[in-house]
């Protein structure tokens, strides 16, 4: 097992120089945007996502860039909404993900993480219609209209593209998108097809009441499991109390809101990560844990400084030995 990071949060910085910043903090491999909503700044430095499909010239001068700095390249991030009611922006996204795929393919990476998406409510609708409520009926209506209108038929698709190049997706149960829990995490990949999987990212669990370790054993059986964020999420018990978890006040307004996104260690504790550890190398997942840094009260900096000594507390990075004390 390795930690990982997604480096979206240096956005601001050349891809060599945060590629420095990375190795220097002890991270061994790296997440990159490939496009959509975390933009593909560090890619575009090497000439852009195109360009990487089309040049081995500038996809062996990416992996240089890398492995010389002792790290290896576990990823490509496209969180996008293909499903969008908006035309433009639902052909942007959707692009962005083909293309992602294509480099993933060239660059013998497996996975590339995403959203689901969440299309609108009728054919005519300009916005998302993310439906949390089974009453009235008309809501029920929605949800019905866009899994077998919009949701099924779009990611049955992809699945077949997917598979004809050999790359998973791993889909960030997010709220705000029809996959948001493992229930609907196991709907699509049911009605879609197996190289649809999860990115599992515990901070967007907590605060619907989802234990992250009951979800992990209820997504590894199911070899669904394809790639994991570390980010963790405090919720305020004060706030929570009086108000409940939904909550859409500004992440920046920390004493009011239900719940803050926190470097890993300031929501769970250590030993908390480590039963978080455990439980993904029971159900058979020993790849990355990507560090996901959103907190809003520590530095760039530090933050990945505090989440790298809770994760390499708890990580396991030898196998096993035999169980000289038990025959099986």
């Amino acid at each position: 097992m390795k930690i990982g990071i997604f480096t979206a949060l240096f956005h601001d910085r050349p891809i060599e120089e945060a590629l420095d910043i990375i190795a220097a903090a002890g991270i061994k491999a790296v997440e990159l945007g490939a496009g959509a909503y975390p933009g593909s700044n560090h890619l575009d430095n090497m000439g852009g996502v195109e360009k990487l499909i089309s040049d081995n010239g500038a996809r062996k001068k990416l992996k240089k860039a890398i492995e010389d700095r002792g790290l290896t390249l576990d990823s490509l991030s496209v969180h996008g909404n293909a499903l969008h009611p908006d035309k433009a922006i639902a052909d942007d996204h959707h692009q962005a993900f083909v293309n992602a795929v294509l480099l993933a393919e060239k660059l013998e990476v497996g996975v590339v993480n995403g959203f689901s998406g969440c299309p609108g409510d009728n054919s005519r609708a300009k916005y998302p219609n993310w439906v949390t409520a089974a009453w009235p009926d008309e809501f029920r209506d929605i949800l019905d209209w866009q899994w077998k209108k919009k949701v099924i038929p779009y990611w049955k698709a992809q699945n077949r593209f997917l598979k004809q190049h050999n790359v998973k997706f791993a889909i960030e149960a997010h709220p705000g998108f029809v996959v948001y829990n493992p229930e609907t995490i196991l709907k699509l990949r049911n009605a879609a097809g197996d190289q649809i999987g999860a990115n599992f990212d515990p901070s967007h669990l907590w605060w619907q009441g989802v234990d992250p370790i009951a979800a992990i054993r209820n997504l590894g059986p199911a070899g669904a499991i394809f790639h994991v964020h570390a980010k963790d999420t405090r919720i305020d018990p004060i706030n929570s109390g009086i108000n409940g978890n939904l909550d859409v006040k500004s992440y920046g307004d920390i004493a009011a809101r239900s719940w803050v996104f926190r470097s890993v260690g300031y929501g769970h504790d250590t030993f908390w990560w480590k039963e978080f550890v455990s439980n993904l190398l029971m159900i058979g997942y020993d790849g990355v844990l990507s560090i996901e840094h959103e907190d809003s009260m520590l530095s760039t900096s530090e933050g990945i400084k505090k989440a790298v000594e809770t994760l390499e507390a708890a990580i396991v990075t030898e196998k096993p030995g035999a169980m000289f004390w038990a025959k099986d």
